[in-house]
């Protein structure tokens, strides 16, 4: 079950490889997650020392927790294991690679979140696929219109 989804990412970037990762929550945020109240359009992701963290995800104050409520944006670390930190790692040192946070979702009760290896997109290529969808809107739609009449 999706939570939270980053369309943009698939429209700003190409997409190499996923991987699933857990994250490191703190009290009421899983609370907050699974009442879809969280946001990664502005969140990245960055290896520090071995380890991988995710910023700038937002996950809103559970409003029935106490005031002891953890920080909407803070650094939350992503469980992986050491072997695929290693090979994202290598990857992202290589020249227009990025870590991209995909989706956030429920796998066996436990909150997880994919992340994706990834390329920038040109500006001619998401023009590209724009057309690209247009001709696709364009063909269902006279279809659709040439079975009703």
């Amino acid at each position: 079950m999706i939570l939270a989804n980053n369309k943009k990412a698939f429209f700003d970037y190409f997409i190499d490889e996923k991987f699933e990762a857990g994250i490191e929550l703190i009290g009421s945020e899983v609370k907050s997650i699974k009442a879809s109240q969280t946001s990664i359009k502005e969140a990245f992701v960055r290896v520090i020392n071995g380890e991988i963290f995710i910023m700038g995800m937002s996950i809103t104050p559970w409003k029935f927790g106490s005031v002891y409520n953890p920080d909407e944006r803070r650094v939350r670390k992503l469980l992986l294991k050491k072997k695929e930190i290693n090979k994202i790692h290598e990857i992202v040192k290589q020249k227009g690679f990025t870590i991209v946070p995909l989706n956030v979702h429920l796998s066996k009760g436990y909150v997880k979140i994919e992340i994706g290896l990834a390329r920038g997109k040109k500006t001619y290529d998401k023009r590209d696929e724009l057309a690209k969808k247009d001709q696709k809107r364009d063909m269902d739609r006279s279809v659709r219109e040439s079975f009703k009449g």
